[in-house]
């Protein structure tokens, strides 16, 4: 996947397309902001803000990398 590849962006946004274990942290089919940790990425997990509003390390499997248009971009950081 590596979503981190992808440098043109300040803010980047992973769908969870799994929770296995993680049912309380995160939520199906959410978009969720990523935070860049190239150390994590190699070793396929991603950093991501979760439901607790914190960063947390998950299996980088349980995302998709998603871009977003600006403005909406632009909404989703004003709405966090």
């Amino acid at each position: 996947m590596n979503p981190m590849n992808k440098k043109t962006r300040q803010r980047q946004f992973v769908v969870c397309v799994r929770n296995d274990g993680y049912e309380a942290s995160l939520e199906r089919n959410k978009l969720y902001q990523l935070v860049p940790d190239a150390a994590m990425e190699q070793r396929h997990v991603l950093r991501v803000i979760d439901e607790s509003g914190e960063d947390y390390l998950y299996p980088e499997a349980f995302f998709m990398p998603i871009e977003v248009p600006k403005a909406v971009e632009k909404a989703l950081t004003l709405a966090s």
